[in-house]
């Protein structure tokens, strides 16, 4: 195990930099609004793509920045300290779609769909769960037969971020229905434009609500048999590993809520003491913004600890998931502290305190619920 601390070097510092620039200026102005009215956040994403910010771990050679999981962190943390629909979007679509891609796609997929991917040409989203396969993913159902040069797609997913607004989706499905449920599952690329294909209503979500959630169904769904990434039967291990990098994800999010909520509260306390209102803070606001802080920065510095595992493609199984479980319930502490210390105006409808609080919940939630993660953490001393 690395118990090493990363530090950020002057390049990554500079992206940090920018990134937070970008954020304040164009990602965060609005995000209220674009949460109360559900609305996907078109501009902001076009805008991020022309900065580079949909490529984040794609090699330059097929046009991506090549910032590696740490760089990807740094900056994807400003867009969630934002706005976390937009972080979310960004997240599934680097981590989740470009990740994989990269990793296991031969080469005619790569240059098909990393540039496109990478220049914002194309969103792409990662259709894993269904109705009843949440956290046990290999019980998934839907299915993939393979019929001369075609692969034939039936089931359900659900669950599924930017499922209407992607122009890509990394699909996994069940390829060998007599095999063990974790052995005979694959994954494919698939164009969201297809016959067979459509989606649910987008879902009425607590939080997050820029971010497009969406049932999808395949009814008899062709691709080519050349869509399939790398190796028949071999997809629940790439979604599993996948899904550490996505974990990484999470964990980055609840970080950035959390800032903001620390920079919220800091910034109401501050203003209180200049107006007047009171001397000073109290003791007890004083120990509850330490605390928040505190556990901000530990939630970060696990964030950089796994990510920087991952780029140095150490096992980060136990590293990913210590600080997805850390940094999401930490958010949610310090949400349900920043409501305290703010007051009931802070569950105003478009109080950005308000937002973030119901943004934060679901950092417990996806990519592995908290009882998921403390499993892992737990087998991992086990095996």
């Amino acid at each position: 195990m690395n118990l090493g601390v990363p530090t950020l070097s002057p390049d990554l510092e500079r992206l940090r930099l920018e990134a937070r620039a970008f954020a304040d200026e164009v990602v965060a102005p609005g995000a209220c609004e674009r949460d109360r009215e559900k609305r996907f956040p078109k501009e902001v994403l076009a805008a991020a793509a022309a900065r580079g910010y949909y490529g984040l771990m794609v090699p330059e050679i097929y046009g991506g920045m090549q910032a590696g999981n740490l760089g990807q962190s740094v900056i994807l943390e400003e867009f969630a300290r934002a706005d976390a629909s937009t972080h979310v979007t960004l997240s599934v679509h680097n981590s989740l779609v470009c990740g994989p891609l990269l990793a296991y796609g031969n080469e005619d997929l790569k240059r098909a769909w990393l540039p496109k991917l990478a220049s914002g040409q194309a969103l792409g989203a990662y259709a894993l769960t269904e109705p009843h396969a949440g956290s046990d993913a290999a019980a998934l159902s839907c299915s993939a037969v393979r019929d001369g040069d075609s692969w034939v797609l039936n089931g359900t997913k659900m669950w599924i971020t930017t499922g209407t607004q992607c122009d890509v989706l990394l699909l996994f499905a069940r390829t060998d229905k007599d095999a063990p449920k974790a052995k005979g599952i694959s994954a494919f690329v698939v164009p969201r434009q297809i016959d067979g294909l459509s989606a649910g209503k987008p879902e009425n979500k607590l939080g997050i609500r820029a971010s497009e959630t969406v049932q999808l169904f395949f009814e008899n769904v062709r691709i080519p048999a050349g869509n399939l990434i790398g190796e028949v039967n071999r997809g629940f291990n790439y979604a599993m590993e996948t899904l550490n990098g996505g974990r990484i994800g999470i964990a980055v999010q609840a970080v950035g809520i959390a800032q903001r909520l620390v920079d919220e509260v800091a910034s109401f306390l501050r203003e209180r003491i200049r107006n007047g209102e009171k001397g000073r803070t109290t003791q007890d606001e004083d120990f509850r913004l330490a605390e928040m802080a505190t556990k901000v920065e530990a939630s970060r510095l696990l964030c950089w600890r796994a990510a920087s595992m991952r780029d140095a493609k150490q096992d980060h199984v136990r590293e990913a998931s210590m600080a997805k479980l850390f940094a999401s319930q930490s958010c949610n502490e310090i949400a349900r502290a920043a409501v305290e210390l703010v007051g009931p105006a802070a569950m105003s409808g478009g109080h950005v305190i308000e937002r973030l609080f119901r943004d934060a919940r679901i950092t417990e939630l996806y990519e592995g619920t908290t009882e998921v993660q403390k499993l892992v953490i737990a087998r991992t001393f086990l095996r």
